[in-house]
């Protein structure tokens, strides 16, 4: 069943390539413009930004909470119920170290605010606050799609896997538009989007 859009598109398939063109351009807007710097780091309403900005093209619930309970699977997200709380409880985790930074993401992504675009939001939300707080971002594109959803999976009752998988791809290159765009196009494969390149959608 095909998520009601802006666009008025039926067909899952369409939706998916115009969804990923159209959002991959507006996160190249976000490096190249500079308004990711202006997003509160690390915070509900920085994340809210991001996702807004991404998708207000495509849904009109771009950048609010979701309504509706979800699940992945077999796993549940956190009930709509007791959204609100958690999140609240995630904005004030700690993110003054590389450990405390990767258990506040683990958190969000099982909170999973939005009713769709989780992921490829809070993976640009997490390398925003790896900048600021650690001057260094992740190169997702030398991160494995099938490890990293493993240990994503795992994450909520075990965090060494993703905690060590994501180390191992940390970069200083926070300046980098290459990291960042190459990143996008990893961020978005992860979730099955791979017809465009972030580079082009900006022509």
């Amino acid at each position: 069943m095909t998520i009601q859009n802006k666009l008025g598109i039926t067909d899952p398939i369409e939706l998916a390539h115009i969804e990923e063109r159209l959002t991959k351009k507006r996160a190249l807007e976000l490096y190249d413009a500079g308004i990711l710097d202006q997003y509160p780091v690390g915070t509900l309403a920085g994340l809210q930004s991001i996702h807004g900005y991404l998708f207000q093209d495509i849904y009109e619930f771009a950048g609010q909470l979701r309504t509706v309970n979800i699940a992945k699977g077999h796993f549940r997200f956190a009930p709509v119920l007791y959204l609100e709380a958690a999140l609240h409880n995630i904005d004030k985790m700690p993110q003054d170290t590389y450990e405390h930074i990767i258990e506040k993401y683990i958190e969000m992504n099982v909170a999973h605010p939005f009713r769709e675009g989780n992921g490829r939001s809070t993976r640009i939300w997490l390398d925003c606050i790896l900048k600021k707080e650690l001057g260094m971002v992740i190169d997702w594109s030398k991160v494995d799609k099938e490890d990293y959803l493993f240990a994503m999976e795992r994450s909520p009752v075990r965090n060494k896997e993703l905690m060590s998988l994501l180390k191992e791809a940390l970069t200083s290159q926070i300046n980098d538009r290459q990291v960042y765009m190459k990143g996008i196009d990893a961020s978005y494969q992860y979730e099955g989007y791979s017809a465009y390149k972030t580079e082009n959608t900006s022509l």
